[in-house]
C-alpha cells in the first residue's frame, strides 16, 4: 500500500500532461465524437469555445499539483478530488454524445485513481 500512493500520482500527472501538453492537437482513439484535437472534441460535446482552455488550465494544475506532492503533501488531496470531478464530467459527455463505451474507459480508469488516492490521503 505505501508504494501505491506515488504510483498514482506519477500516472495521473503523467497521463494527464500527456494528453493537454503533447497530444493535445493530436487524433487519438479516446477522442470524443470525430474529433482530431482538444478543440474539436470540445466542440462536438457542445461546450463554448475556449472552455478547453479552462478545462485545460485546471488539469494541467492539478497534474503539477501532484507532481508537487512529493514535496509538498498538502496538494494531493485537492488535486485529486478536482481529477475525480474533471473524470464524472468526461464521462458524462462521452456519455452525452454517445460514444462507444471504449472511448471513456481512459476517463473512466483516470476516475478510479483519483478516487484510490482521496482514499489514500484521506
Amino acid at each position: 500500500m505505501e508504494t501505491m500512493l506515488p504510483a498514482l500520482q506519477i500516472i495521473l500527472a503523467i497521463g494527464l500532461l500527456n494528453v493537454w501538453l503533447l497530444r493535445s492537437s493530436r487524433a487519438t482513439p479516446y477522442r470524443g465524437g470525430q474529433a482530431a484535437n482538444i478543440r474539436e472534441e470540445f466542440k462536438a460535446y457542445g461546450l463554448p469555445d475556449g472552455s478547453h482552455y479552462v478545462i485545460g488550465v485546471l488539469k494541467v494544475g492539478a497534474a503539477l499539483a501532484l507532481i508537487l506532492g512529493f514535496w509538498w503533501p498538502v496538494t494531493i488531496f485537492p488535486a485529486a478530488v478536482l481529477i475525480f470531478f474533471l473524470m464524472i464530467g468526461a464521462v458524462t459527455m462521452h456519455l452525452k454524445i454517445r460514444d462507444p463505451f471504449r472511448k471513456s474507459v481512459p476517463a473512466l480508469l483516470m476516475l478510479a485513481m483519483s478516487a484510490s488516492l482521496i482514499t489514500l490521503v484521506r
